[in-house]
């Protein structure tokens, strides 16, 4: 047994399979808990039931899974508010999309925008955007702007009310692009990594202050039930960060929370250097296992799910993503002279640095950039890292792992695009599409997320954020629809994929002192399980049923 209790524990979980995932992986029977939330020993259930004492609550888990929590490496918890003015359905197909469209066209007067925000055309049937023509059709009265992050869909009215005609010309040597229609000259509608500000009203209601803490704190809860106690939310603010410290004052913060406030990397220099100054200098820097700003991010490249990755080679010719230029690509946001500065400045202060950075060009650029300013100061140490790598050439991932740089990945994306992605690139270049094995096997330290947008609900949400799922899909490699795998010998082990959602995550999210295994002194942030995850059938591992959570010995979910 191993311990580190003096007086008698407060709890005793008893008679478990308890999945400590310790460095050795060890397998143990029970756990004692002590009155200030830390782990008080771990062992099996004879000598661990040995440190009871009369204040000490005990209970039977009768041979169900006792695991550590789960943490989820890139959230965006200002998804728990895009359904506050009303629900948003499904979108499947384009006919779902228009609609959507049309029904929110009945609920709005003539000249409101409407807006649709993260349908991925990678998820429609067709597999394209809706075009120009078809949102015409269903609101000729209304701009309509649909959005896919950094790229848009527009209708003539909103095109118009952006000042987008044939005679618009995009600003020389930026990242943006307006694709034309090469027999008309016409602008087709879309808009790659370039604003449209439609002057136009909308209908959706705002919420106040305290509509944003009470379904902030829902969100959360839900994320309990699925077994997270740590999140990361990627691209915050000092003003969000705000909201998590009132939070925490007041009892409703039941995740542990990471954050990595977004820099505005486009603006002239002083503005990002005074930015990131106001990062460096905040006072929830500090070390914290509860709530801590652990570094930056900015945005490096587009979308692999809206055709803007930047790519090693070029995307080829696409009906789907609207490419017509055989040579195109992907975007590139920041020039490479910027980046060095950002990197330098951001690890200087010992902060990680990451960037969103999807395709392989982007990838290996973001790579690179560690390696020169690795040879003034460390970049390990500031546990920098790459946001969604999903593209990955063998020498960033060899790079990646001499230099100690981290990954944060989103398995989901997978299961959910490797359909469009396998039928627009091929098999050979997928061999490049998350290569978990090839990290795992060189030492790459690689944490899971969900990149969780919209929507409160795990597997409704966009992108789903079930970490069951997640591990199911980096075991399988299984996408929608398709009937082969996706390169499964970049598949992950049980014990690997577990790995990827608590110790590996714990590291990336710098808490790996206090969280990530069930080890004396450790926080107790615990879960236990309808099932095995190491023996049940594989194919049921995504139906995993959570029934409590305890973050720091108390419980905050009960099924």
């Amino acid at each position: 047994m191993s311990s580190s209790a003096i007086a008698a524990p407060a709890l005793i979980l008893h008679h478990a399979k308890v999945i400590t995932i310790d460095s050795k992986f060890h397998i143990a029977e029970a756990v004692a808990v002590n009155a200030d939330g830390t782990i008080a020993a771990v062992g099996g259930n004879d000598e661990v039931l040995a440190l009871k004492a009369g204040g000490t609550q005990m209970i039977d888990l009768a041979g169900r899974t006792l695991m550590p929590g789960l943490m989820d490496s890139h959230v965006h918890p200002g998804a728990a508010m895009t359904e506050f003015d009303h629900e948003i359905p499904t979108m499947e197909t384009i006919a779902d999309v228009l609609a959507y469209i049309s029904g929110r066209v009945k609920a709005s007067k003539p000249g409101d925008l409407i807006l649709v925000r993260q349908v991925f055309i990678t998820r429609l049937e067709e597999k394209r955007y809706p075009t120009r023509a078809e949102l015409d059709r269903v609101a000729p009265e209304n701009p309509v702007v649909f959005s896919t992050g950094p790229d848009s869909m527009l209708n003539s009215l909103a095109l118009k009310l952006s000042g987008y005609d044939r005679n618009f010309k995009v600003p020389e040597g930026g990242a943006s692009r307006m694709e034309i229609d090469p027999a008309s000259g016409e602008p087709t509608g879309l808009l790659r990594s370039l604003s449209h500000k439609v002057k136009a009203a909308t209908t959706a209601k705002s919420p106040t202050a305290e509509d944003t803490y009470r379904r902030t704190v829902a969100l959360f809860r839900d994320y309990n039930s699925v077994g997270l106690t740590t999140i990361a939310d990627r691209d915050s603010s000092l003003r969000q960060a705000e909201l998590y410290q009132k939070m925490l004052a007041k009892g409703d913060l039941s995740v542990r929370m990471r954050v990595s406030p977004g820099i505005p990397s486009m603006s002239l220099w002083p503005a990002c250097e005074k930015a990131i100054d106001e990062v460096i200098n905040h006072p929830l820097t500090k070390a914290d296992a509860r709530l801590q700003i652990i570094g930056t991010k900015v945005y490096l490249d587009g979308g692999m799910l809206t055709g803007s990755a930047l790519m090693i080679d070029p995307w080829g010719v696409s009906e789907a993503y609207g490419i017509s230029d055989p040579q195109y690509r992907g975007v590139q946001k920041i020039a490479a002279d910027r980046l060095k500065q950002l990197v330098e400045k951001v690890t200087a202060a010992g902060l990680q640095f990451t960037a969103h950075s999807v395709g392989d060009a982007a990838v290996k650029m973001l790579i690179d950039t560690y390696e020169d300013v690795n040879r003034r100061h460390s970049v390990r140490a500031a546990r920098s890292s790459v946001t969604h790598c999903n593209f990955m050439a063998p020498e960033s991932i060899t790079k990646a792992a001499r230099l100690g740089v981290c990954i944060d990945l989103q398995p989901i994306w997978l299961h959910m695009d490797g359909r469009t992605l396998t039928q627009h690139f091929g098999h050979e270049r997928m061999t490049r599409f998350q290569p978990l094995r090839a990290c795992f096997d060189q030492g790459v330290i690689v944490g899971g997320g969900s990149d969780h947008m919209q929507k409160i609900g795990s597997f409704r949400s966009i992108n789903p954020y079930n970490p069951w799922l997640g591990m199911w899909t980096a075991i399988t490699r299984k996408a929608r629809k398709l009937d082969q795998p996706v390169h499964p010998e970049n598949a992950l082990t049980r014990e690997e994929a577990l790995r990827l959602y608590t110790m590996n995550n714990a590291f990336l999210l710098k808490n790996e002192q206090h969280t990530g295994s069930i080890e004396p002194g450790k926080l107790a942030d615990l879960i236990l399980l309808d099932r095995d995850p190491l023996t049940c059938p594989v194919d049921d591992l995504q139906k995993t049923q959570v029934l409590k959570t305890w973050l720091g010995g108390k419980i905050v979910f009960e099924k």
